[in-house]
């Protein structure tokens, strides 16, 4: 992982909001890890589904996990709206990826 320089506290930046920031950067960082850890397992998915002539897209499943994090947001205190938003950009992607795949570029 590379180093990313640390926010600083000048005069005119409250330590709190120094303290913050970081921790968002920190975060974000691991956001940015755990995606690429997703997408290594969705692109072995697309693999398999290519090998066994599956189409990318899989409704069914998109349906019940969008459900299923949907409830987590809720319990989680994030708004479900934005949950399912995000998770269906992902999901977009995914099925980019997968079609790819099922078309011989990777």
């Amino acid at each position: 992982m590379s180093e990313q320089p640390s926010p600083t506290a000048d005069d005119a930046t409250p330590a709190e909001l120094v303290r913050l920031r970081s921790s968002i950067d920190n975060i974000d960082a691991a956001l940015i890890h755990l995606l690429a850890e997703r997408f290594k397992c969705t692109q072995q998915v697309g693999v398999l589904k290519a090998e066994r002539h599956l189409p990318p897209a899989d409704p069914a499943r998109e349906e019940r996990q969008i459900a299923r994090l949907r409830v987590l947001a809720d319990e989680a205190g994030l708004d479900p709206v934005f949950a399912e938003k995000f998770l269906g950009f992902i999901i977009a992607e995914v099925i980019h990826h997968h079609e790819r795949i099922a078309g011989g570029v990777e």
